[in-house]
């Protein structure tokens, strides 16, 4: 697994739309032989939660429980903790400047691709800054819920990817 980091622009010459944006990425998805997803930084808490959603959409896929039948849009189901593909890719790049986290995963090339897709974003640090307020209210933690853990905002989103499964 490779993450590349980035900010998207997506609404200009280059990208008009997000799905533009998104064509490109499955060119290179096709090419390399490896799953690529997309996911707006400020929704992420961690490296831990891509990771963590990637494995439990993979553990589900091998017990032939998927939700849907592509592992990208699996694996942010698993990340946004939610059923709704729709509301999932909220979670995803949008219209604008986002900053990105992209993921690269599979038995194909994954440097190749990680790679290419750098070629497609302007290179930032983008893991691990997150935007609190967007992730509570997104994830809707409370305070309440916040203050009733040591553990922190990480572990109640990684919670709510495993959480998932059990809401079947």
């Amino acid at each position: 697994m490779k993450f590349v980091e980035g900010v998207v622009e997506i609404g200009g010459d280059r990208f008009p739309d997000v799905g533009s944006f998104i064509d490109a990425i499955d060119s290179i998805s096709e090419q390399c032989g490896v799953m690529i997803q997309a996911f707006d930084a400020r929704y992420v808490v961690s490296r831990r939660h891509l990771e963590r959603a990637l494995e439990v959409a993979d553990r589900e896929r091998a017990r032939g429980e998927e939700i849907v039948r592509d592992r990208g849009v699996e694996m942010t189901l698993y990340a946004a903790g939610r059923r709704q593909i729709d509301q999932a890719f909220e979670i995803g790049v949008s219209v604008g400047e986002t900053p990105a986290v992209i993921v690269v995963d599979g038995r194909g090339d994954e440097a190749t691709a990680a790679d290419s897709i750098g070629d497609l974003i302007t290179p930032a640090d983008t893991l691990g800054k997150y935007d609190e307020e967007l992730v509570r209210s997104f994830y809707d933690i409370g305070t309440n819920e916040l203050n009733a853990t040591d553990a922190g905002l990480e572990a109640l989103v990684l919670e709510r990817v495993v959480l998932l499964v059990v809401e079947r």
